[in-house]
């Protein structure tokens, strides 16, 4: 546990470990003098410095060890399930206490920001989104598909009985496993996995044994030849229900499990409840939390616009609440528009020729396959977006580089205030000086938890330094489009 004194008793000169704790603070001191002497080289230079900000602080952290209290160490950060992580992500960070922090106007996130501030002219909030509501997964589970929005307006069981769904905690809120599927969910391993793992409840109903009844439970279990062939397989299996119990409800409040239309649970049901069923989800995720969310936004955003001078912007991608638009705007923050993540329903892609001018544009993101390894990913998608934005009617099967220019074009003369381009997309123009194999530029990929962050630039700066005929190309376009 963590103790001031006994922390200012090792930082004491002269006092026991003196000598290696030293070092450390030196270390911090001389990180930040010379991140500090390259702002202002920078700054000379009229280059303004753009930051990040994560949503999440790490469970062993120092901010967890030392204010553990602003912490749900309880749960888990993530994000719902989506094209690119069909079972939602879990990032693993513990969640912030909002009510805890508020007493003394979030004076955590206001240090924070001033620490910021020091280095950096704007900054990018990692999942904005958050700041309104969370995706919150219980510890003792694993995928991201397990959680649900806190805080959330969470549906009475009075409720979901007033609009006909024949509800029980038993049938919607357990995992449904039954005689038929279970063969398709293990195999030639389902015998051994009824003996092992699974209670018969009788007339084809079963349920996992207490000591895999969740995921966390799941993977830890010792590795041999079944466990490891129906690992898998059985955190499907945890995941298999309609709606999570609302903790501290007493079984009275629930929360409807995002994409349950997947589960078989949901294909089981007869075809009125599963319209009842679905009327309530819709109602849940995209009408009831409306005002709600809003207000979260309004009572912490406005904190954290007055905390520095510097310039906001929110990575607002994912599944977007209809009130986030209007917040960051009236509070002055800029938002982010995707070309391959539109946020008009029914559109496949967005033009950067229509983003608002308080917004950044970019063609990519970290999280998202690159132009040229989508490029090979869906043939379909590419040969539309070519002929959508270009006109082009039998683009290449490798991303050309002229095409890559005409996307880099695109994104500068939008405007957008600000665009942003990863190194990656930008190499694409010069077929001579990209990576060789686009797979190898991906930086992330969520729906692997974890996933290392290993890329890294096949090319050394001096020999970015010297490739005149892409960067007067690069500099050629960014004069055209008047930026």
């Amino acid at each position: 546990a963590y103790d001031a004194a006994r922390v200012a008793e090792l930082a004491r000169e002269g006092g026991d470990g003196w000598e290696g704790i030293a070092w450390h603070l030196w270390l911090q001191y001389e990180l930040d003098r010379q991140l500090m002497d390259a702002v202002r080289h920078l700054h000379a230079r009229g280059v303004a410095l753009k930051g990040d900000l994560p949503i999440g602080i790490d469970r062993e952290s120092v901010d967890a060890w030392s204010a553990p209290e602003l912490y749900h160490m309880e749960a888990q950060t993530g994000a719902p399930p989506d094209a690119f992580a069909v079972k939602g992500q879990n990032w693993g960070f513990p969640t912030y206490n909002w009510a805890l922090m508020k007493q003394d106007g979030y004076a955590w996130w206001r240090e924070r920001f001033a620490r910021l501030s020091r280095y950096f002219d704007a900054y990018r909030i990692d999942h904005i989104l958050g700041f309104f509501r969370i995706w919150q997964v219980p510890y003792e589970q694993v995928d991201g598909i397990m959680g649900w929005f806190d805080p959330a307006l969470a549906i009475h069981g009075d409720e979901i009985w007033e609009r006909g769904i024949p509800f029980s905690r038993e049938r919607f809120c357990e995992p449904y496993l039954r005689e038929e599927s279970l063969h398709d969910r293990f195999g030639a391993d389902v015998e051994a996995v009824k003996s092992r793992f699974l209670e018969d409840l009788g007339k084809g109903a079963w349920r996992l044994k207490p000591e895999v009844d969740t995921q966390r439970k799941i993977t830890g279990l010792p590795a041999d030849d079944l466990t490891d062939r129906v690992r898998g397989a059985l955190l499907d299996c945890v995941s298999d229900v309609l709606f999570f119990e609302a903790p501290g409800s007493d079984g009275r409040e629930y929360h409807p499990r995002c994409g349950m239309q997947l589960t078989r649970s949901y294909a089981a049901l007869d075809p009125d409840t599963k319209a009842k069923v679905e009327d309530l989800y819709n109602d849940y995720f995209y009408r009831r939390q409306e005002d709600f969310w809003q207000a979260q936004g309004y009572e912490k955003l406005p904190a954290m616009r007055r905390a520095s001078n510097m310039l906001l912007c929110g990575e607002d991608l994912g599944m977007v609440p209809a009130c986030v638009p209007g917040v960051l705007k009236e509070t002055g923050i800029l938002s982010l528009e995707i070309q391959r993540m539109p946020k008009v329903m029914g559109s496949r892609f967005f033009r950067p020729v229509e983003a608002p001018y308080m917004s950044v544009v970019s063609p990519s993101t970290h999280d998202m396959p690159t132009l040229r390894e989508w490029w090979r990913e869906d043939r379909e998608a590419t040969k539309d977006f070519a002929w959508e934005m270009f006109g082009v009617a039998s683009p290449p099967e490798d991303l050309s580089g002229e095409l890559a220019a005409l996307i880099i074009d695109q994104h500068l003369r939008s405007p957008a205030m600000w665009a942003v381009f990863p190194l990656q997309d930008l190499l694409a123009m010069d077929e001579k000086l990209r990576h060789p194999d686009p797979a190898a530029e991906r930086i992330n990929v969520p729906a692997i938890m974890p996933y290392y962050w290993r890329y890294r630039m096949h090319l050394e700066v001096e020999a970015l330094c010297g490739a005149s005929s892409f960067n007067g190309r690069l500099r050629a376009l960014v004069g055209d489009s008047g930026r």
